[in-house]
């Protein structure tokens, strides 16, 4: 079974999505040991079984809130196949933020360009191809009250899904930073265990950022005295 997960800031039309895909069935629970709402659907394409997984609505992923941090540690520690970023077309600006996080974590991301008819209507020129191109990933104009593009989104998460491979995408912070964020890294490889549970430049960012979750990943590293060192 394919694993997705659905991610976007609130009001993008996320759960409108989630019923395209599932038809409107869902099994609903709460995050273990949270009292968040989980709701979980199946979605069967070309023969294919997919579990789509409705992540909280959120701006970010600094795990200042629990939102951010269910969703995070989705994303982190359960590897889905595919992570469907839904993207307001009419706000893409303040959307993307997500979306670059995304990609720092190394998910496999296939952007829903949702409210694309609203978009259109103030007049908007979005450049899919140019914007695929620019963020590395597929990006699927929808509109989610139509059902207009879940077919070719679905087309997009299957291919993305048998490719079997993570992506890396690499945003650039400046020459003083990058010097920085590299030295912290090699730090943190030398816990094998460690970068193998996580993007390694991913945490080397969380840690300069004084990230208290991945802080206490540190913490519990037995290289814990190198990778801080390197943060001075």
């Amino acid at each position: 079974m394919i694993e997705v997960a659905l991610i976007g800031n609130p009001n993008v039309g996320k759960s409108l999505l989630f019923n395209d895909l599932t038809g409107g069935k869902a099994h609903v629970g709460n995050w273990p040991g949270k009292t968040v709402e989980k709701k979980e659907g199946i979605c069967r394409y070309k023969g294919e079984e997919m579990k789509i997984v409705d992540l909280p609505g959120t701006y970010s992923l600094t795990a200042h809130s629990i939102d951010e941090l269910i969703a995070r540690d989705y994303i982190v520690k359960e590897k889905p196949d595919v992570v469907i970023d839904i993207v307001d077309a009419s706000n893409l600006e303040r959307n993307l933020y997500l979306t670059f996080q995304l990609l720092e974590l190394e998910a496999n991301v296939v952007i829903a360009l949702n409210k694309y008819d609203v978009a259109e209507s103030l007049g908007y020129e979005i450049n899919i191809d140019e914007l695929s191109r620019m963020l590395g990933v597929r990006v699927v104009p929808t509109v989610a009250t139509t059902k207009e593009g879940i077919k070719e989104l679905l087309e997009a998460v299957l291919e993305v899904a048998k490719e079997k491979k993570r992506r890396k995408v690499t945003i650039g912070y400046g020459e003083a930073a990058e010097e920085l964020i590299s030295r912290v890294e090699k730090a943190i490889l030398k816990d094998k265990d460690l970068s193998s549970r996580y993007p390694t430049r991913w945490l080397a960012i969380k840690i300069l950022e004084g990230d208290e979750e991945v802080l206490k990943e540190v913490e519990r590293s037995r290289f814990r005295n190198e990778i801080l060192e390197a943060v001075r």
